[in-house]
């Protein structure tokens, strides 16, 4: 018994071998669908990232308005350490991605 190669045409005429770089069919299908998965949840993620920048956008403007300043380092430092703990050293790249993104114009 051998495994037949994945040949279904995609509409751009590419076959899902090309696009996934299965080998079988079954394979193809299987990575497809967890694409597919990945692309709905990197949209969920981006929509929990600008919801985020528009909390901290809020948080910011207030701590202007009572005469404090626009960043608060210490918290800065909370938000890297949880990232850290949870992912290690690429959550603290993440963190530092966030934490610029939501400083943005206040």
């Amino acid at each position: 018994m051998t495994a037949t190669t994945a040949t279904a045409s995609t509409d751009d005429g590419s076959t899902a071998e090309d696009v996934t770089g299965a080998r079988t069919q079954d394979a193809a299908s299987l990575i497809t669908g967890a694409r597919e998965r990945i692309d709905a949840l990197d949209d969920r993620i981006i929509g929990l990232i600008q919801e985020r920048m528009a909390v901290s956008s809020v948080i910011q403007e207030s701590r202007i308005r009572s005469g404090g300043r626009r960043v608060n380092l210490s918290r800065e430092m909370d938000v890297l350490s949880h990232y850290s703990d949870a992912l290690g050293k690429p959550g603290t790249s993440l963190a530092m991605t966030l934490l610029e993104l939501c400083r943005g114009r206040v």
